[in-house]
């Protein structure tokens, strides 16, 4: 018994030390190293668990409510007349038969403007909305403008109509949460969420018609063309227009029109009948680091000016061949798809400020915009622009337009650029807008014939199928 006491007793007195030991020695050092974190610290802790508004964890219900029912079914009827013989073929009839094409569109104001993709009521002889609540409205079409994909059709309700505000596209940040709202495969008011995953991509890049998408990851499928692309407030930030997919369906790639872009095309339409399209005056290319090293040059990022069209506001304010365009107006340029998408919500006569680098050295050059005065033949994979006066007098000529460039690569192989187009189906050509009156109002499944002069002086005609 007396031996238990005392090795308890031993057990208090090592217990006793032990603690006052703790005390007078560790406690001390612990206090002095929160005093010096709280002064001074330069470290935020990885797990921290404050309050956070970025997340997986946010709440995307409000966004949700505020855009599903500003979101409609598009349903396009078109007429495709169908040859039975090969003289149908070459004059144009056959058997005509109603098509049914569906889509998503936007409404955009109480009173019934909306907003969708040219490709979703291209050819339509009657348009038809079905709202979220079922009501059925018929639509008229109000413009279109098929290079950047957007169209703008008008209902006339019998009250005022929710819509979805604009967002600013160019506040958008890669990661950051978005909606896509829209009616996939029929189904209607369907909501899926994703990322931004890129900006300014360009899906046409070795095409020489450059675009500027955002790219998101949220899940979009056939009939959500023309649908809305938001974020968390509810504002639309994109119209959803392609995937990219060997399916046909979904499979983690989706692009949408930038609400920017969209927004400066329908405020065109509507008040112009056509979107005015304002350009710099340049011809450019991306660089890279094979490029950078021909050259002699440090820059990988950026657009590399080639040349320069004589008298347009990059002409008057004196970029040169060989300059690197960093930014327009605080906006980073890092290729030329970003420069594209920047320009496309300014008009002819804005002014912008270009950052370029020259032998080196940073320069601000304030630009005034020119309208871009250009007609793409959608149909022969052509652009073409007024010729000048002594264009047309070194070649003997008193009318005709320039063929700009090739919209493709299969066109390209064919150098067309630079011939002088003076007839399109025989009827005689003097401007853009002459071309486009004939190209508007000619039969979709007729062919095409063009009469041009080449770059050799030489009178030919094609035929286009």
């Amino acid at each position: 018994m007396k031996q238990i006491f005392r090795l308890a007793f031993v057990a208090v007195i090592a217990g006793a030390f032990t603690l006052g030991g703790y005390k007078l020695f560790l406690e001390p050092e612990i206090v002095t190293n929160n005093k010096i974190q709280n002064e001074a610290s330069t470290f935020i802790p990885t797990n921290y668990t404050g309050s956070v508004t970025n997340g997986t964890n946010i709440d995307f219900t409000n966004a949700a409510e505020k855009t599903v029912h500003a979101v409609v079914h598009v349903k396009n009827t078109t007429i495709s007349t169908q040859p039975s013989s090969l003289r149908e073929y070459f004059s144009g009839g056959g058997t005509a038969r109603a098509m049914i094409g569906s889509g998503s569109g936007v409404i955009i104001s109480p009173d019934g403007y909306i907003i969708t993709n040219n490709h979703v009521i291209d050819n339509s002889s009657q348009l038809e909305i079905t709202l979220n609540n079922n009501k059925t409205y018929t639509a008229t079409l109000v413009g279109t403008d098929p290079k950047t994909d957007i169209a703008l059709i008008k209902v006339e309700p019998d009250g005022k109509l929710p819509y979805i505000p604009f967002g600013d596209s160019n506040e958008l940040k890669i990661g950051e949460w978005v909606l896509a709202v829209g009616n996939p495969f029929n189904l209607t008011s369907t909501v899926t969420a994703g990322i931004v995953s890129a900006k300014a991509r360009d899906l046409n890049e070795f095409d020489g018609n450059p675009q500027s998408f955002i790219q998101t990851d949220a899940a979009v499928n056939r009939g959500n063309s023309g649908g809305a692309l938001v974020n968390t407030r509810g504002e639309l930030i994109g119209i959803n227009t392609a995937i990219t997919s060997e399916t046909g369906n979904y499979v983690g790639y989706s692009f949408a029109v930038p609400s920017n872009n969209a927004r400066k095309v329908i405020e065109d339409i509507m008040e112009f009948g056509n979107v005015q399209r304002g350009i710099l005056g340049i011809t450019g290319r991306n660089l890279n680091s094979d490029f950078a090293n021909n050259m002699g040059i440090d820059e990988t990022e950026g657009v590399f000016v080639n040349g320069i069209e004589k008298g347009s506001g990059a002409d008057k304010s004196g970029i040169e061949q060989g300059d690197i365009i960093k930014e327009v107006d605080g906006i980073k340029i890092g290729k030329f798809s970003d420069l594209v998408g920047y320009l496309g919500s300014k008009r002819p006569n804005d002014e912008v400020q270009v950052t370029l680098l020259r032998d080196g050295k940073k320069r601000n050059v304030p630009v005034t915009l020119i309208k871009l005065e250009t007609y793409e033949l959608e149909d022969l994979g052509l652009e073409i622009k007024n010729a000048t006066k002594s264009e047309l007098k070194n070649k003997g000529l008193s009318y005709g337009v320039k063929v700009n460039r090739a919209l493709t690569r299969d066109i390209e192989q064919y150098n067309l650029a630079g011939i002088i187009i003076l007839k399109i189906n025989d009827k005689k050509v003097s401007s853009i807008n002459d071309a486009q009156r004939i190209m508007d109002s000619r039969h979709k499944s007729n062919p095409i014939k063009i009469t041009f002069m080449d770059q050799q002086g030489d009178m030919n005609s094609f035929i286009f199928r």
